[in-house]
């Protein structure tokens, strides 16, 4: 009994039990140190429970739900986009089943259908003209559309661009309020086909040519020069503003030049002598902006009346060939064929007034006689025998080959220069107008080589084409001017009697303003029909040709050409 009471305490001091606190689960549990949260994506949640497969399990179920909403996502973009398509397609063939009505005038720009419409009272047309939007004071640019010439062709929209001037279609009378109601004081000039008038349309000073109602000429030249000046665009160039149609009414809107026209500053009465440095900027410009139409514009534009009433000036002197209201289209390289001669009486190629062909050679020659205008300060019509006009050309020819071959330039050089000027330029300036002059149309040059000659970038040979000076030119006769040329220079001018007689020439001095921004009058011949008396003149004209390399001898040329009474410009 005595040897079990002390194996009593023996029993209770077993604290090997306390040895598991030493060494707690939670100190060495790994899970705190390698976490498996941080590995999935943040879209799965942190498994809950520290063993492994629990969290492996988990991330593979967020991976099948990530695939599943790609899925539905690519799907639906796939499901809208077919639907976009299948709009598209109906409302496409939608439209081309229902085109939009072609313009109501065949070759005018297109412009809103209320703002004209033959059917409506002009006082409804010029309500709807006169209401512009809050918006439309910015400038308007017209849609581009398929040209249609005024002979009724339709040319490719492709060759020819569309219509898109600054400011577009006007109302009549916003322009009526720009140039004061059309008072006199606004008035730049007048001529056959209208009055052109000086004003300001939202804030841009502006000249506004207003055609004489009714005429059909007028609504011609319209059509021409709306569907051509519109995508003419060159510095030496005049530019359309815009126009404006109002029941019977037409008007062209240009640009205003301020500093009058190259004959205002030639033959002014009281004016200073133009100096050199401008007449020879004047001719270059005017060269650049003439050889743009013959050459750069498709298809080409032929002027028909190069003079210099129709060569408007700014301020520093920088030319703009203006009036394109003679202009032709030529849709291919043919000559064109007019059933009407149009253009001034001493600037008017011989072949043109004679056969009613014309082509850009024609244009050369209007051109060199400016020239000649710059070099001699001297009109293109000139009184001389008798105080019978006689032409600058004619007066010209003999004096242009001298100083060409002897660099002689006393002769023809205009003398309130007192020779300041410079001879090298001078004298290509020279050649040119000879050149440009010649008889023969063929004979001579581009305006393109014109250019390229006066900028130095071309050689005299090249101008000249292997033509000599003096060949292909028109002499003088010893005889003088022959009868039948006397009457068609005083038909001209307003001098002969009977019928046909054009009255509006009264002088030779060109006293009456007769073209839109000068004093020489523009002339326009039809060529005479056969059968029947129109009750027109016409006249019969015989002029004789130097010998040349083309024709040896006397060539004479027979000319039938028919004035036709009120046909200016």
């Amino acid at each position: 009994m005595s040897s079990q009471a002390p194996s009593a305490p023996v029993t209770p001091a077993a604290p090997p039990p306390q040895t598991p606190p030493v060494t707690p689960p939670p100190v060495t549990a790994p899970p705190p140190v390698s976490p498996p949260p941080v590995t999935p994506p943040p879209v799965t949640p942190p498994p809950v429970s520290p063993p492994p497969s629990g969290a492996s399990s988990g991330s593979k179920s967020s991976n099948n739900g990530t695939v599943v909403a790609v899925g539905v996502a690519v799907a639906a973009v796939v499901v809208l986009g077919l639907a976009a398509g299948l709009i598209y397609f109906f409302v496409s063939k939608r439209r081309r089943r229902h085109p939009p009505p072609p313009p109501h005038h065949p070759g005018y720009p297109p412009f809103p259908a209320e703002f004209y419409d033959p059917h409506r009272p002009p006082s409804q047309q010029q309500s709807h003209a006169l209401s512009p939007s809050p918006s439309s004071t910015p400038p308007l640019l017209l849609q581009p559309h398929s040209f249609v010439s005024s002979g009724g062709a339709s040319e490719a929209a492709s060759a020819v661009p569309g219509i898109a001037m600054m400011g577009g279609a006007f109302g009549y009378d916003e322009l009526a309020a720009a140039a004061d109601g059309f008072s006199e004081s606004n008035l730049l000039g007048q001529g056959g086909f209208g009055q052109v008038y000086k004003g300001t349309v939202r804030g841009q000073e502006v000249a506004i040519k207003k055609l004489r109602s009714g005429s059909g000429q007028g609504e011609r030249e319209f059509q021409a020069e709306v569907e051509i000046i519109s995508r003419v665009h060159h510095k030496n160039l005049v530019s359309l503003v815009g126009y404006c149609i109002y029941g019977e009414q037409r008007l062209l809107v240009y640009e205003y030049v301020p500093n009058k026209t190259l004959e205002f500053h030639l033959h002014g009465s009281g004016r200073p002598a133009l100096d050199w440095p401008r007449r020879w900027k004047i001719a270059v410009g005017s060269a650049k902006g003439l050889a743009y139409l013959h050459e750069d514009c498709h298809p080409k534009i032929i002027h028909r009346d190069i003079k210099a009433a129709n060569i408007l000036l700014d301020y520093t002197f920088e030319p703009k060939v203006a009036d394109f209201g003679l202009a032709k289209y030529q849709a291919t390289e043919q000559t064109a064929v007019s059933t009407r001669v149009m253009g001034t009486f001493g600037y008017l190629a011989p072949e043109y007034a004679a056969t009613g062909k014309v082509n850009d050679r024609s244009d050369v020659f209007s051109f060199g006689v400016m020239l000649l205008e710059l070099i001699t300060g001297k009109k293109p019509i000139m009184v001389s025998h008798g105080d019978q006009p006689d032409t600058l050309v004619s007066w010209a020819r003999p004096l242009l080959v001298r100083a060409v071959e002897e660099e002689n330039f006393e002769e023809l050089v205009d003398p309130r220069l007192e020779n300041n000027y410079d001879a090298y330029d001078m004298g290509r300036l020279i050649a040119c107008a000879a050149a440009a002059v010649r008889h023969t149309a063929r004979s001579r040059p581009r305006m393109s080589q014109i250019v390229r000659y006066l900028e130095g970038e071309l050689a005299a040979e090249d101008l000249n084409a292997g033509v000599t000076p003096g060949q292909s030119a028109m002499q003088r006769t010893s005889g003088g001017t022959t009868d039948q040329m006397k009457r068609l220079r005083k038909m001209a001018f307003g001098s002969a009697t009977g019928t046909g007689t054009v009255s509006e020439y009264t002088s030779s001095e060109f006293s009456e303003p007769t073209s839109e921004y000068g004093l020489n009058p523009s002339t326009e011949y039809t060529t005479s029909a056969a059968g029947g008396d129109t009750g027109e003149v016409t006249v019969d004209v015989q002029m004789t040709a130097g010998a040349s390399g083309e024709a040896a001898g006397t060539e004479r040329l027979s000319r039938r050409t028919t004035a036709r009474r009120g046909g200016r410009v």
